[in-house]
């Protein structure tokens, strides 16, 4: 193989493919990259047998071959050259030769033959959507992915196509997040799918705000096509618990609040919580709540602001971490918590319809 390609597109396709290495792997070949040169065509591909991402880009071709090299320290080395262009040429004996002005590397590589096959997805049931759509939709829920191992299914976010409308849940059991848009799709792709939290992440690190981004769906696998890049990732197996049943169908009292105003809020009287006393209380009073900590350890904090509300007294208390990750993630001027009593889930929606965030209470003395 013989090629030489501008050093700004090998370091951003390297970008974006690496994250997916592990240093972890049992197989040494994992931590390198696939690297082929055919047809005008640079591709560079890397795997942790779970997920993959592959990326193109063009490059002179002077002689069409493959191999692969590892990954961090060929990134370290092209980062380095002082030069735009990079010249590549590589040996029967998988051994790079890089050369860059008057810089000279000789990275030793691994046969491509060796390196697992990208997936190939039979009969796929395919979707369109912009990326921004599906940019915003993985921000309002993936941050509620449970990290407990023991129960799998709940390790990723649930994506659902039913009736023209788009679905994405995250839940660890305590809290809940639900966001949806209508979408026509065709009826091909209609069922639910897990997407595990490896690909869920990678998926958000590689979409943008402009371009759509084109999914793909089979039995076990899912690829997203984002502009130059295609990412593959095996679905988890099992079904996705009944979380309809756990969003609660009727409230008594309901709070309206600016949203940041209302971070802002919970991350400082967060501050005297811990370990032991990791709990925000909220109290509401006609048009007022006050949020309140108390650590024994640490001391008190407590804060008051007008708001819109006109229901019972209530008292309620909840993890502050849980209150501000959707907070942060949201992006309306206002939110809505629906109460029913202090120790039933608590309700937060956006003045738009398609979103919502059930959120446990915590008892307290």
């Amino acid at each position: 193989m013989q090629i030489t390609v501008a050093k700004e597109k090998i370091l951003d396709a390297l970008q974006h493919i690496q994250p997916v290495i592990t240093n972890k792997s049992t197989l040494p070949i994992l931590n390198n990259f696939h690297i082929e040169a055919r047809e005008g065509k640079l591709t560079l591909s890397a795997t942790d047998l779970q997920v993959s991402i592959k990326c193109q880009i063009e490059a002179d071709i002077k002689k069409p071959g493959a191999t692969t090299m590892p990954a961090r320290r060929t990134f370290t080395i092209f980062r380095e050259l002082a030069q735009p262009e990079i010249q590549l040429e590589i040996d029967n004996k998988d051994a790079c030769s890089v050369r860059s002005g008057q810089s000279y590397f000789k990275i030793l590589g691994l046969p491509a033959t060796d390196y697992p096959a990208l997936p190939e997805l039979q009969n796929p049931r395919q979707i369109t959507i912009p990326q921004a759509v599906l940019k915003d939709l993985l921000r309002k829920t993936s941050y509620a992915i449970s990290t407990d191992e023991t129960r799998y299914v709940l390790n990723g976010v649930l994506f659902s196509v039913k009736d023209n409308t788009m679905t994405f849940v995250a839940t660890d059991g305590r809290r809940l997040a639900l966001a949806e848009i209508e979408h026509e799709a065709p009826s091909t792709a209609q069922g639910d799918v897990i997407i595990p939290t490896k690909a869920v992440h990678e998926i958000q690190r590689l979409l943008r705000d402009t371009g759509d981004v084109k999914i793909a769906l089979s039995e076990n696998q899912i690829s997203l096509e984002i502009n130059n890049i295609t990412l593959y990732s095996k679905l988890t197996e099992g079904s996705y618990p009944n979380y309809r049943q756990v969003i609660p169908t009727e409230s008594r009292d309901r709070v309206t609040i600016e949203r940041e105003a209302f971070n802002n809020m919970v991350r400082r009287v967060a501050i005297m919580t811990s370990e032991k006393s990791s709990s925000v209380k909220i109290h509401l009073t006609k048009d007022n709540i006050t949020l309140s900590a108390n650590s024994p350890d640490l001391g008190e904090a407590r804060e008051s602001v007008p708001v819109k509300y006109n229901g019972r007294e209530l008292n309620i208390a909840f993890n502050p971490q849980y209150l501000q990750d959707p907070l942060r993630n949201l992006d309306s001027d206002e939110i809505t918590i629906e109460f029913l009593d202090e120790l039933s889930p608590g309700v937060m929606r956006t003045n738009s319809p398609g979103f919502l965030y059930v959120i446990m209470p915590m008892r307290v003395a």
